[in-house]
């Protein structure tokens, strides 16, 4: 087991540089990749959405009543900042609809397992970034699809019910079997959380693999614009956190937790979901797969950034 904790410490360290070099690799090789299908990104997806439920515990949703306005603050922050700025952005650059699609699907997913990891290198309020990636993640089945709906109608095609039955398969049911079993068998579960991290991360390049691979031609022909895209709606999403966290006074940790949260996107599961809900726009799961390239990268300079921002006495009372 330690040899296992061990190789776990390791890929949670170099998480960024794994993914970069995985991508890079699916890109620029894609033949070296493709032998992982893109009808795995669901089930792979779910294997971190139950490793999720496994870290769970009931206290975590206590949070959300012992410091509602909190937790109300991130969620409201999470499915407003992030899906306006994908519209604006796609506005801006004039995507097409494809890319438009993808890149508001990754605006309104909620916050991936990342932003809870990166939360505790940048020395953040942990305790508040899993409850608002809990509740956010509940609230993604119905939000999800609606605030797509409502954005994307006039461009494509959205059927709403698709994505909300896929939401449910793809991260509600996982979690919920992974927080039973953490339930029913909690000192068995504690022995696997500290090797959780090296198989979130081992799903995770295999999904961006899987997307890169596949679609490598279709990456490499949009040229710079999504990638500049992505960057954007990522770092203006830390900047959007940052910036409401300072205007309400919040605390530095929860400042720190609230600006990883908005930022950071579970853009797996917009990948998953631009499959599904847009079979006839391939391009539409490339922001995703972009996404989860970059989002790991820059979570990793931020929390260098973020970990050397110490809060003076009078925040900490907030």
């Amino acid at each position: 087991m330690k040899v296992l904790e061990k190789i776990s410490d390791f890929f949670g360290k170099y998480m960024a540089f794994i993914v970069l070099v995985i991508a890079a690799l699916a890109l620029f090789v894609p033949s070296s990749c493709l032998w992982v299908q893109t009808s795995w990104v669901n089930y792979l997806l779910m294997v971190v959405m139950f490793g999720m439920g496994l870290t769970l515990k009931l206290e975590d949703f206590k949070l959300v009543f012992t410091r509602p306005k909190d937790i109300i603050i991130g969620c409201l922050a999470q499915f407003t900042v992030m899906p306006l700025l994908a519209w604006l952005l796609g506005t801006v650059f004039q995507l097409d609809p494809a890319l438009l699609a993808g890149v508001i699907l990754v605006g309104t997913c909620p916050g991936g397992t990342s932003s809870n990891v990166i939360t505790y290198l940048s020395k953040g309020d942990v305790a508040l970034s899993v409850g608002m990636t809990s509740v956010n993640t509940l609230l993604a089945p119905f939000l999800t699809p609606a605030i797509t709906y409502l954005l994307l109608r006039t461009t494509v095609t959205v059927d709403p019910v698709s994505m909300f039955l896929s939401i449910i398969k793809v991260v509600i049911v996982p979690i919920a079997l992974g927080f039973i079993i953490n339930k029913l068998f909690g000192k068995f579960t504690q022995k696997l959380v500290s090797v959780l991290p090296s198989v979130s991360v081992v799903a995770i390049c295999l999904i961006v693999a899987a997307v890169v691979s596949h679609n490598s031609e279709k990456i490499m022909t949009t040229g710079a614009i999504v990638f500049v895209v992505v960057i954007l709606h990522n770092l203006l999403g830390y900047a959007c956190g940052f910036g409401i966290g300072r205007l309400l006074h919040l605390s530095v940790p929860k400042t720190k937790a609230i600006s990883i949260e908005i930022g950071m996107q579970n853009s797996g599961l917009a990948t998953s979901l631009a499959g599904t809900a847009f079979p006839e726009l391939a391009m539409a799961t490339v922001p995703g797969a972009v996404f989860s390239v970059w989002h790991n990268i820059s979570g990793a300079v931020l929390a260098n950034i973020y970990s050397r921002w110490t809060e003076k006495k009078a925040d900490a009372k907030r």
